[in-house]
């Protein structure tokens, strides 16, 4: 039995463990709700795929590169979120490490069933089920790709893929790297990979950064912000990068790699200036859109979204970080994307919200503490929206495309297909498309692929879409989120698996029961009435509560090994 909360523990007694609360996504979101909730009393179980918390941007890299420590070590929040990590390590949350969410299901009305597939990859795990009283969804964002012709070439990634690969194991993409799309990321790639000793010809964006003067409060209110800018500006003046604006790689050159890029200068909606075109040399090309939340699980259940500024679909929440399902709430990108400030916040918001709603009691929450801390969400909420307004993509992207251009990677679906699809044979939205071309029934399910479908859709039925946005998607009602073995369906065929903790009544400062303040916490005034939980959202009756027994916790819990076969 290990000696102290931070030593991993065995696998789970059993094949289902009840909590008050389950975290999907261990990011600063997630992270940060786990340890709110934690700290206030409730039993919480964080999921996550990867072996070790952090998500995208506070990805780690292999143990055995030395040579990246000190480049660590200088990474924006990394000593913070170290020291949240050492919370989460001293707590009695359980971090269930390498576990792939593949359902989220309502049991009754005050209890959910998280089902997950533990392994690196998902394939071959152990089947575990978690029920809880509450979920909270901090499942992140993935790159938005905007395709163009060429891009299918060996040598092109997408721009976050190429600051993965520097953070997880120092690999750069090529010696000459072309950085495009639009977004602050760019900035922050480009900068990367020329400390990492690659040569950047250039950053070309195609926004401006003048849209953000329309915004001056959401500016003056976050300096800090204007200062990482400078800090990544500086860089790419020390290391002589140049940035284009108002421009885009419009076509890759090469055979069987990448060999050139043509940039082209765009106009106001993104359509190419005619006879304005640069062929530039490189042998990689890091391309970026912006990035887009993941909604899979919360659409399926439900949820409703909203249009961000740049146009893609985030979840739909209230001021406590609820959606609008009751018992789920939503945090971090998934509710809109920001950067890792905003999602620690907004994580820790909702996991304070969860232990207010599920004790029934509000006295001993420090209410100026939660007032703080929707202050300053509200701040880097209002320049994250700044900044997507900035960089929207305009309308006229699609007019990149030839016919042959692959929209679809998985299937090889053109432009001319999609286009014809619309034209010819009456496709009036992308699920029509796809019905008709394949668009999107590949290995990525269009998460790649399917904003391009869908404005090319609107684009070819209606004559384009608004500036910056996407027509919205239809609910994403799978019941799968992610590739699970048949072998895990086909046990949910068999008898209900007995849960190995069974909920009883928790008395408060009890495992299992939200308790007082946190040691050294003053007990502040009551919350006022905008900061505490309605019972319920809206229209909905309130209910009791039932208190889950708590867990041994306070240990990572590492995926259980699945039995080996002939």
């Amino acid at each position: 039995m290990p000696d102290s909360p931070s030593e991993p523990r065995g696998p789970l007694d059993g094949p289902c463990r009840a909590y008050d609360l389950a975290v999907i996504g261990a990011g600063p979101a997630g992270t940060a709700g786990a340890v709110a909730a934690a700290r206030l009393g409730l039993s919480v179980a964080l999921l996550d795929a990867a072996d070790r918390t952090g998500g995208q941007y506070f990805r780690d890299p292999a143990p055995e590169l030395a040579a990246l420590r000190g480049r660590r070590a200088t990474l924006p929040g990394r000593s913070a979120f170290a020291a949240l990590r050492a919370r989460l390590a001293a707590s009695r949350v359980d971090h269930l490490a390498a576990h792939h969410v593949w359902s989220v299901t309502r049991e009754d009305a005050d209890a959910w069933s998280v089902h997950a597939v533990t392994g690196p990859d998902g394939d071959g795990g152990a089947p575990v089920r978690v029920r809880a009283r509450a979920v909270l969804l901090a499942t992140g964002s993935q790159e938005r790709q905007l395709p163009f012709p060429g891009w299918t070439l060996p040598g092109v990634v997408g721009a976050g893929g190429a600051q993965a690969m520097l953070k997880s194991g120092l690999v750069l993409p090529g010696k000459r790297v072309v950085v495009a799309g639009s977004g602050p990321l760019l900035l922050a790639v480009a900068s990367s990979l020329a400390a990492a000793g690659a040569r950047v010809p250039a950053v070309v964006e195609a926004s401006g950064y003048l849209g953000y003067a329309r915004h001056p409060r959401a500016l003056v209110v976050n300096p800090h912000k204007a200062f990482e800018a400078a800090v990544h500006g500086g860089a790419l003046l020390r290391h002589r990068v140049p940035v284009r604006t108002r421009s885009a790689v419009t076509r890759v050159h090469g055979t069987d790699r990448v060999e050139a890029v043509t940039v082209t200068r765009l106009d106001r909606d993104w359509r190419p200036v005619p006879g304005t075109g640069r062929r530039i040399a490189c042998d990689a090309l890091a391309v970026g859109h912006g990035l887009e939340p993941r909604v899979e699980l919360a659409t399926g259940l439900g949820c409703a979204t909203r249009r961000t500024p740049d146009g893609t679909h985030a979840l739909v929440v209230d001021g406590l970080q609820r959606t609008t399902v009751p018992g789920l709430w939503a945090a971090g990108e998934a509710a809109g994307v920001g950067g890792w400030q905003l999602a620690w916040l907004e994580g820790e918001v909702a996991g304070v919200a969860v232990a207010l709603r599920l004790s029934g009691r509000t006295g001993a929450v420090p209410g100026e503490h939660l007032r703080a801390l929707r202050r300053r969400r509200d701040r880097l909420r209002s320049f994250a929206d700044a900044m997507a307004a900035a960089h929207a993509p305009g309308e006229g992207w699609t007019d990149w495309l030839t016919d042959d251009t692959d929209v679809c990677r998985c299937e090889e679906v053109t432009a001319g297909r999609v286009r014809a699809a619309v034209a010819e044979l009456g496709a009036h939205d992308a699920r029509t498309v796809k019905l008709l071309t394949r668009a999107g029934m590949g290995w990525c399910q269009g998460r790649v692929c399917g904003t391009a479908v869908t404005c090319l859709a609107a684009a070819a039925h209606g004559g384009g879409t608004a500036r910056g946005t996407v027509p919205p998607p239809a609910p994403a009602r799978r019941p799968l989120a992610v590739p699970v073995p048949l072998g895990v369906l086909a046990a949910l065929d068999g008898p209900e698996p007995r849960d190995s903790a069974t909920p009883e009544a928790a008395a408060p400062g009890t495992a299992g029961a939200p308790g007082p303040h946190p040691p050294g916490a003053a007990a502040g005034p009551d919350p006022s009435a905008a900061d505490q939980p309605d019972p319920d959202p809206p229209g909905v009756a309130d209910r009791p509560d039932p208190s889950g027994a708590a867990p041994p916790g306070g240990r990572r819990i590492p995926a259980p090994r699945a039995p080996s076969g002939d």
